[in-house]
């Protein structure tokens, strides 16, 4: 079945681009993981959505990754196809106070063309590793700026009609690490940033001020999916994790880190199950002691959490 899809797929987005039993560990931020059964990366919009509408007539299940900053495939693997949008779905355009940027654009590039432009509103992405379309998803944020503040429409297309639309900010659905990309069958293609002209200095300034914030409180040296965990009402993760004596708790290679325990590491050589079952550990202790149960942020394929 497998060797048969790949085929299939390689009519659409040519041989170089399909991949069969693809280690994912390299495409992730956290340089672990297991294997996809097909690994697709189209070059451009027509080819993803043509990608999508083959996977979906032939009922393989898909995952649809940017940068892999937010994803974790477990040591069993992932039963179907995994679409990473990147180059051919990064162009960057810029008009007056709006940008125009593909799906697979870094997020910290639109924040460096919006800089560049003399354009505010961005410094706070400028640190985030992930891509804009992972970014619109999960409605990134980071010292006091979100996506929503900024997204003026984002173009889509849905499985279900097998159509490209066009949602408005409002249509989004922006809540606090989601959006309305989580809950419907929808694939993020482009969107459209509304932002204002600034004093580039102090762009500049800001974006320089949160860089030095992140080497300083966060373990930037170690692989990681960035804030393991969403922040709970009234709490704060790390805190939280901290209390619970977990600091510099290890399983294999993962670590609680030291600098930050908000962040599981993978401090060298960890498996995904490793980092999976030190989420679990931490989940469980924290739980226990303070009866708060911890949403994990990283997306984990092949494994229930």
């Amino acid at each position: 079945m497998n060797v048969r899809i790949a085929k299939e797929l390689e009519k659409v987005t040519g041989r170089a681009n399909v991949f069969l039993n693809e280690d994912m560990g390299p495409h992730t931020t956290f340089r672990a993981g297991g294997r996809a059964d097909i690994f697709v990366t189209p070059s451009d919009i027509k080819e993803a959505t043509d990608i999508v509408r083959l996977l979906l007539t032939e009922n393989i299940p898909y995952t649809i990754m940017g940068n892999g900053s937010n994803l974790l495939v477990s040591g069993k693997g992932y039963r179907g196809c995994i679409v990473k949008l990147g180059q051919g779905m990064d162009h960057i355009d810029v008009s007056g106070t709006r940008i125009g940027a593909g799906a697979g654009a870094p997020l910290s590039k639109v924040a460096r063309a919006a800089y560049e432009e003399g354009l505010t509103g961005l410094e706070f992405a400028s640190g985030i590793p992930g891509s804009l379309g992972g970014a619109l998803v999960m409605n990134a944020g980071a010292y006091g700026g979100e996506m929503k503040d900024v997204v003026k429409t984002v173009k889509v297309f849905d499985a279900v009609s097998m159509s490209v639309v066009t949602l408005s900010a409002d249509e989004m659905g922006f809540g606090y690490r989601t959006s309305i990309i989580k809950h419907q069958p929808y694939i993020v293609l482009e969107a459209e940033l509304e932002l204002v002209h600034g004093n580039r200095e102090a762009i500049r300034s800001r974006m320089d001020e949160l860089a030095e914030a992140r080497r300083t409180k966060q373990p930037l040296e170690y692989p990681s999916a960035g804030s393991t965990f969403k922040r709970p009402e009234g709490y704060y993760a790390g805190k939280l994790i901290e209390d619970a004596g977990l600091k510099g708790c290890c399983v294999g290679g993962a670590q609680v880190s030291e600098k930050h325990c908000g962040f599981v590491i993978n401090k060298g050589g960890a498996s995904a199950d490793d980092i999976i079952e030190l989420i679990r550990t931490v989940r469980r202790r924290v739980y226990g002691q303070f009866n708060v149960l911890l949403e994990p942020e990283v997306i984990i394929l092949g494994e229930e959490i």
